[in-house]
């Protein structure tokens, strides 16, 4: 007999798996003891008559039943030699290592599957079930919510793996740029120095020359006159030391004392004043040459020189003192009765930079005070002019940093992270690039230090943003 027959006639009608403990009906048909026996009660609890599975003849009392040991001998013969059981069956034919049954259920409440006999006798009797195909369903149904959920994920996750890798590719190629870029602005700055020194060592070569000339002439004139005084006094040692007087006295000669003594004014011989170095021009030249090189690495770091920005009075807020120049501003208690603005700040001590930036490169740089605390930064101008959402940083239009209990602070979207930098300098530098979308902040320290840079894509113009809190606290705009 084909092993797929003798499985058929081995296998229970009721639970569909190799008999367990069968027993035989007067009608002749077997079935699993527990089978029937749950079969029975279960018909027995609806009130139905009891009948046979199979023929479905009607006993109106629980039968007589024998146990088919032979059946028994030849169910258990046959599942020690089934290569089912070799523990390479399917899904869809494992059995339960207790019961030898097909698992077929599926306990809600353990998370096992199970057969028919766990559920009805074994440890999982009165758990709640489902037949494998549902609970498998059910969470197949699960697993693609949780897919739902993941695939955008693993995209987005893709894309910005995608990004950095462009960013990776992109590295190089910068620092091939800069290192080009660098190495020009110093090769540059070496000529600029070269030239300005040339010029100076020939500023001071002309000086040095003019001055030995004139050192040279007077040294001539000097010298002749010298000589002459020295024939003056040979000659009146000699009217000295002659005896004859008619001789002395007939002597008209000038000689200075006796001139003197006989009345007329006498002229002393002195050494002419000469000029010295010019060391004020020296230094003027040095330092305005050193100054004109600093301004044009500047320009070329930056893209342009500082942008010169002053406040926007009609945004300061009513505790915000703006002077006559309007290049800084400082809390007040105030109010200090402002005119009626829609663009004022209700309520918070900040104000904005009458200039706005539609694109381009820009950068300014700001002195803070030593005590109080204050902020800087920048705005798109629909940002809102009262309550907590109007505050630079507070919100998804502005991006500002604060320094905050001797503390730098960064804040965008009303998130906010501190720097571990601690403030060792009150002078800052802003840099804008519009179209890179890059906001940096540096602390113009010895040497400058790079504290935070945003990276956004900006969708309006911006306004330049400035902060102060506490009665003591000031921005100076020193660009």
């Amino acid at each position: 007999m084909a092993a797929a027959d003798l499985r058929a006639e081995l296998t229970c009608s009721i639970c569909l798996s190799i008999y367990t403990d069968p027993v035989i009906l007067p009608c002749g048909h077997n079935y699993c003891l527990i089978c029937f026996e749950k079969t029975w009660d279960w018909q027995k609890s609806i009130k139905e008559d009891i009948f046979c599975p199979e023929c479905r003849r009607i006993y109106r009392r629980k039968p007589k039943m024998q146990r088919n040991l032979r059946l028994r001998n030849i169910a258990e013969q046959f599942l020690s030699t089934d290569p089912e059981q070799d523990g390479t069956e399917t899904s869809g034919n494992r059995k339960c290592s207790s019961h030898h049954k097909y698992l077929e259920y599926y306990c809600c409440e353990d998370g096992a599957c199970v057969c028919v006999s766990c559920c009805l006798a074994g440890e999982h009797r009165g758990h709640r079930v489902e037949l494998l195909s549902e609970a498998s369903e059910k969470k197949k149904e699960t697993l693609r919510k949780v897919l739902k959920k993941l695939r955008p994920e693993r995209e987005e996750t893709e894309r910005g793996a995608q990004r950095l890798q462009e960013r990776r590719r992109e590295v190089p190629e910068k620092a091939a740029g800069e290192t080009e870029r660098v190495t020009a602005l110093f090769r540059d700055i070496r000529e600029q120095l070269e030239a300005l020194e040339k010029q100076l060592l020939s500023d001071i070569s002309s000086q040095k020359e003019k001055l030995s000339l004139t050192f040279s002439d007077l040294m001539e004139q000097l010298e002749i006159k010298k000589d002459e005084l020295s024939r003056k006094i040979r000659h009146i040692e000699e009217l000295c030391n002659m005896a004859d007087p008619l001789t002395v006295l007939q002597e008209r000669e000038s000689h200075g004392a006796a001139d003197n003594e006989g009345g007329r004014e006498r002229h002393d011989i002195k050494v002419p004043a000469v000029g010295d170095l010019d060391v004020d021009l020296i230094s003027e030249t040095l330092l305005t040459g050193l100054a004109a090189i600093g301004t044009g690495v500047k320009g070329r770091i930056y893209g342009q020189e500082a942008t010169d920005l002053i406040l926007d009075i009609n945004t300061a807020g009513n505790h915000v003192f703006v002077p006559w120049n309007r290049k800084s501003a400082s809390y007040s208690h105030g109010p200090w009765g402002y005119p009626q603005s829609p663009e004022r700040f209700r309520n918070q001590p900040q104000g904005l930079s009458s200039r706005i930036f539609h694109s381009g490169q820009h950068y300014w740089e700001v002195e803070g005070s030593e005590s109080g605390d204050w902020g800087v930064g920048v705005t798109y101008p629909s940002i809102e002019r009262r309550g907590d959402q109007s505050f630079i940083g507070n919100n998804n239009k502005s991006w500002g940093l604060c320094r905050w209990n001797n503390n730098y602070i960064v804040i965008h979207d009303s998130r906010e992270a501190e720097l571990p930098h601690v403030p060792s300098c009150r002078r800052i530098r802003i840099s804008l690039d519009y179209e890179a979308g890059r906001l940096s902040f540096y602390e113009l320290s010895e040497p400058i230090r790079h504290l935070y840079t945003f990276t956004v894509t900006f969708t309006e113009p911006l306004h330049a943003a400035f902060c102060v809190w506490g009665g003591s606290a000031r921005l100076r705009i020193i660009s």
